[in-house]
């Protein structure tokens, strides 16, 4: 497989301090992989650094082009899509019109992305990127009528309509009850196994540990473990750094038991 995000050495300074510090991450095409660590690890800056948002040194490439000195927006025409933690949606806009606005490509941007070699497809339809996410029934509402979770899964659908080569999501857990979390998770899970590569940031132990390929786990802005999600959640180190011996600690003990009895089912 072929990286279609990898970083080199990334880091981001805010005055003496190290928000991020030598981060070498790559997602492989196809991959789902999991972005973790407490607050105030670096994973929303990580982000906004390789969108473009924050200045940064080190490298950054989207499918092997190193994207320095790109603005956000052209970052974006050249497939890098991303969410936010606070939902900014078009209020003036149905849902349905704010995905339109996330599919459109205009032609000129099309135009440059082949100059430099990448052809960008044209953006899912609207229809079908409510389709993955249940919300087929509120393409005709107004973001004020939604609800927290509503307003974050729009945000996700939004950014699917772009046909991303690499979709950032952060947080897009944060305001769904239980079922709701599980739900996204396995259409996050169709999403990337359907061919779109994915990073994800979230809290929601349960949701990342059961639906991720991969997972990197940054404490202080540096990575301390990387690995598939069973390995990840048994190092000493992010015990000790994140799961504690708390809830989260007591849950992603759980779910790695009810992973291990699912698959010994299997065997």
């Amino acid at each position: 497989m072929s990286a279609v995000l990898a970083t080199a050495g990334l880091s981001v300074r805010f005055g003496g301090v190290h928000a991020v510090e030598d981060v070498d991450l790559a997602v492989e095409e196809g991959q789902l992989v999991g972005l973790i660590g407490p607050n105030g690890a670096g994973k929303t800056t990580f982000v906004d650094a390789i969108t473009g948002f924050v200045g940064y040194s080190g490298r950054v490439e989207l499918d092997g082009r190193d994207l320095a000195g790109l603005p956000p927006h052209a970052r974006a025409r050249l497939g890098l899509a991303r969410t936010w933690q606070s939902t900014e949606l078009f209020d003036d806009l149905t849902v349905y019109e704010n995905l339109e606005v996330g599919a459109e490509r205009p032609s000129f941007f099309a135009l440059a992305a082949e100059v430099v070699g990448r052809r960008i497809p044209p953006g899912e339809s609207p229809d079908e990127a409510l389709r993955l996410l249940h919300l087929d029934g509120l393409a005709d509402a107004m973001p004020s009528e939604l609800t927290q979770g509503q307003r974050k899964l729009v945000g996700v659908a939004r950014a699917i309509a772009m046909r991303p080569r690499l979709l950032c999501l952060d947080e897009p857990a944060a305001g769904l009850d239980t079922r709701e979390s599980a739900d996204l998770g396995r259409r996050l899970r169709q999403i990337a196994d359907a061919g779109t590569t994915t990073l994800l940031i979230d809290h929601d132990m349960g949701l990342v540990l059961t639906i991720c390929d991969r997972i990197v786990v940054l404490e202080f802005g540096k990575v301390i473990a990387a690995g598939p999600p069973d390995d990840v959640r048994r190092d000493a180190r992010v015990v000790k750094a994140y799961l504690g011996g708390g809830a989260a600690g007591q849950e992603a003990e759980a779910i790695a038991a009810d992973r291990d009895e699912a698959g010994a089912g299997r065997n």
